[in-house]
């Protein structure tokens, strides 16, 4: 994963409510089961207009928008299916965080775990970034806008999985000399669970 410590540039809007995967990445769009090659289909639904021309009235087609880094949604953004694809598309299309109102549960911990920081900022504060510059500070935990900023809440762990671009494995495997130690200690109790 790539780490995240900063990010700055525009929030593209996208302030829609209950955005699901399926708008963000159709099924029809999943062509691959990897990680790569679903960035054309993100958003397909909203981005083209007949034979993938692209809609010039969709944010992320918007020249001033094409290739911001950050997302500002509504409400319950991700809702919908378990879709980690839609996590990949994001990511692959070069949205490193999304600003949202709310988040679907599952997407949200998806995001986590695939390094796309989704941050849950109040309605005011959603709105009044959508289309400007931004600046999100992991280690800080802020939200900054011209002059003004907002903090968030992430949890410890997911914000060092971040930071450091660990994946759930990588961040078991920084445990592993207490782990080891455990077993030393655990297989001689236990000698039946190593057979």
């Amino acid at each position: 994963m790539k780490a995240f410590t900063t990010v700055t540039g525009v929030a593209a809007p996208l302030l829609a409510d209950n955005v699901d995967t399926d708008t963000i990445i159709p099924s029809r769009e999943m062509r691959t089961t990897g990680r790569t090659g679903l960035a054309d289909g993100l958003f397909a639904p909203w981005r083209y207009l007949e034979g993938r021309t692209l809609n010039p009235n969709f944010p992320l087609n918007r020249l001033e928008y094409a290739d911001a880094p950050v997302l500002a949604a509504g409400e319950n953004f991700g809702c919908g299916s378990s879709r980690e694809h839609a996590v990949w598309a994001l990511a692959e299309y070069g949205i490193r965080a999304v600003i949202a109102k709310s988040f679907a549960p599952i997407f949200r911990a998806n995001a986590l775990r695939n390094g796309l920081l989704p941050v849950a900022l109040p309605s005011s504060a959603v709105d009044g970034l959508a289309g400007h510059e931004v600046t999100i500070d992991l280690p800080a935990q802020e939200v900054r806008c011209g002059r003004q900023h907002w903090p968030f809440v992430i949890e410890a762990e997911a914000k060092q999985m971040l930071i450091g671009g660990l994946d759930a494995i990588e961040l078991t495997l920084m445990s592993l000399p207490q782990i080891d130690s455990w077993t030393t200690i655990d297989r001689p109790a236990r000698p039946w669970v190593y057979l």
